[in-house]
């Protein structure tokens, strides 16, 4: 199949009625999806396939192709906070967990909530070379959340294996433009609704073959059973020997969406979707400078610039669309935005 361009992308699929620069608290979801979604809900409503596993499978399948793993290590859930709360409690007391420091709640908050963890965090910059003997697990987004940073993760990667540590990333605001190998890490988490484009309430979980070993599956009802209509009653007799065995329950109609939107984001390709959020945020970065502003530095579509967070209203007074996180005005391109929207963002910040 030819890949769709953006601009085909773009005409056939979405319709933002704002100049929405805020995919880094949601993505826009395409037109596709929105029909899956309602589909699934009439047919709900009718009595017809209210168990629908199809769409669960096919996303399962796409987000393991995108991130580069095969699908037996990928678990389907809703929250990233669920997925990381699983791997927190495999840990043994005591045990040391390294993170940077303000890095998203989701990820630090399921290990600090224990109690019984020795929590250690330090600059993002110096995360890798922090990593020391007794260390268990370090924790980290690919990209932060608050300014858009990107972590160097094969430095991470490297020193956790010279320690003998094991490493978690979110991809959440990373999956669906930034080239990421999740078979690099032990585990990864990923909130699929920002640039992976998906309903709120879907998220995957990637697990080593060796990792899965220590973790206990501690959300496994029936749907993470080998035979799962052989599940329904009693304790389960045989867990799936995938990573199917850490699924959470899935919202169908949710999952119904992401196949189709993570199908598009296939149909692409996730490197013409990071040329063009790239070329957007570098646009913006360079013109943010030329109005005397000195945004966050690095190579990432989330583009922040510290003290700026007071123009959120004005540039929702426009309607345009951005976010205010950590005292930053952040603004995050997608495939759907143009440089007609950086210009006009531009304009009323010089306004």
């Amino acid at each position: 199949m030819k890949p769709l361009t953006l601009t085909e992308v773009v005409a056939a699929e979405f319709a933002p009625e704002t100049t929405y620069l805020n995919t880094s608290s949601c993505g826009l979801s395409p037109r596709r999806t929105v029909a899956a979604v309602k589909a699934a809900a009439e047919q709900n409503a009718t009595g017809r396939d209210t168990f629908d596993f199809g769409p669960v499978a096919a996303a399962r399948a796409s987000f393991a192709r995108i991130v580069g793993v095969p699908e037996e290590r990928v678990a389907v859930g809703t929250a990233v906070s669920v997925h990381v709360g699983l791997i927190a409690a495999s840990l043994p007391a005591g045990a040391e967990v390294l993170c940077p420091e303000g890095d998203f709640s989701s990820v630090i908050n399921p290990f600090a909530v224990r109690g019984d963890l020795k929590m250690r965090y330090v600059p993002l910059e110096e995360l890798a070379e922090s990593v020391r003997p007794g260390t268990a697990l370090v924790a980290c987004s690919a990209v932060q959340s608050a300014d858009g940073r990107t972590a160097d993760l094969p430095a991470v990667r490297a020193a956790a294996a010279a320690h003998g540590a094991r490493t978690l990333v979110d991809a959440t605001q990373a999956a669906g433009w930034f080239p990421f190998d999740a078979g690099l890490f032990d585990y990864t988490v990923t909130g699929s609704y920002k640039y992976l484009l998906a309903p709120r309430g879907t998220s995957f979980l990637t697990v080593t073959e060796e990792a899965q070993e220590s973790l206990t599956p501690i959300h496994a009802g029936w749907l993470a059973g080998e035979d799962v209509w052989g599940s329904t009653y009693g304790p389960v007799g045989q867990l799936a020997r995938s990573a199917r065995r850490f699924d959470e329950p899935p919202p169908f109609v949710a999952y119904a969406g992401a196949e189709h939107s993570l199908a598009l984001l296939e149909e692409i390709g996730i490197e013409h979707v990071r040329e063009h959020d790239l070329a957007l945020a570098a646009r913006y970065r360079e013109g943010l400078v030329s109005l005397g502003h000195t945004p966050i530095p690095g190579d990432s579509v989330v583009v922040s610039v510290p003290g700026l967070a007071h123009r959120v209203d004005a540039l929702a007074a426009a309607d345009i669309a951005v976010s205010a996180r950590a005292g930053n005005l952040r603004a995050s391109f997608h495939l759907y935005n143009t440089v007609a929207d950086v210009d006009r963002t531009l304009d009323v910040l010089a306004g």
